[in-house]
């Protein structure tokens, strides 16, 4: 418990800026995050198919993109983008690991195509998840950007604040029906957050060992921690405020 703050949560809305994506400058930056996490860092994908060292792929033009953006340094912490099923485009589970997905949860993606959407590509900046001490990173120590020990706390909170952008963004274009690719530590660290994926499919290779996940928006919010609730109408409001998202999605 921080004494300026009432909760981790909403100290991390004190340091960090989250937005939809509205400029290519901004799409850049995303770009250039996903790069460094999933080409150097974690190779998930071949660093030589991105010269321009931006990530990019097929569903990015028909995705609302989120940013997340440390208000100190301006360097990009986070992001996070939902794609919505359409007649028209096929979502990445669709294209890539529909063999895999439970027979329960076809019917929606065929059935409920306009309720239907999937978070994916989350990623936060290497920089933001070490410790005081571990190898330096482009940005140097810790110390470099002028953080104290309630900021650094904060840190952990970015890929939570990650997935809270994909529901407010999942509300706000009324795709509720929420899918994602993740692997086995992430739907644990949202369980202790009381947000309960259900498992929608066997694990496959694809970026590392990953099962298919479904919630619903609505689910999601009834069991979350109330002080994630905070954090969460914060960034829904923000995300409502910046962009009519309904306008951006193919």
């Amino acid at each position: 418990m921080f004494n300026q703050f009432p909760s981790l949560a909403e100290a991390f809305l004190n340091y960090f800026d989250i937005d939809l994506v509205a400029t290519q400058a901004e799409r850049d930056r995303v770009g250039r995050l996903r790069y460094r996490v999933y080409c150097e860092e974690f190779g998930y994908e071949p660093a030589e198919k991105f010269p321009d060292g931006r990530e990019t792929d097929r569903f990015d033009d028909h995705s609302l993109h989120c940013i997340i953006t440390h208000r100190r340094s301006g360097e990009t912490a986070g992001c996070v983008r939902l794609i919505c099923a359409t007649d028209q485009h096929l979502l990445p589970l669709e294209a890539y690991c529909l063999p895999h997905v439970f027979v329960d949860y076809l019917d929606p993606l065929a059935a409920e195509r306009n309720r239907v959407c999937e978070v994916s590509r989350l990623a936060v900046d290497p920089a933001f998840r070490r410790r005081p001490g571990e190898t330096l990173t482009r940005l140097g120590a810790f110390d470099a950007l002028d953080c104290d020990e309630q900021e650094r706390r904060t840190f952990s909170l970015i890929s939570i604040a990650a997935v809270l952008a994909g529901f407010a963004m999942s509300s706000l274009t009324d795709r509720t029906r929420i899918f994602t690719m993740m692997e086995a530590n992430l739907p644990r660290l949202l369980r202790r957050a009381g947000i309960n994926m259900e498992l929608a499919g066997d694990a496959m290779e694809y970026h590392g060992q990953r099962s298919a996940y479904f919630v619903t928006t609505d689910s999601a919010l009834n069991t979350m921690r109330n002080d994630l609730h905070v954090m969460y109408d914060a960034i829904y409001g923000r995300l409502a405020y910046s962009t009519d998202a309904r306008a951006n999605v193919a």
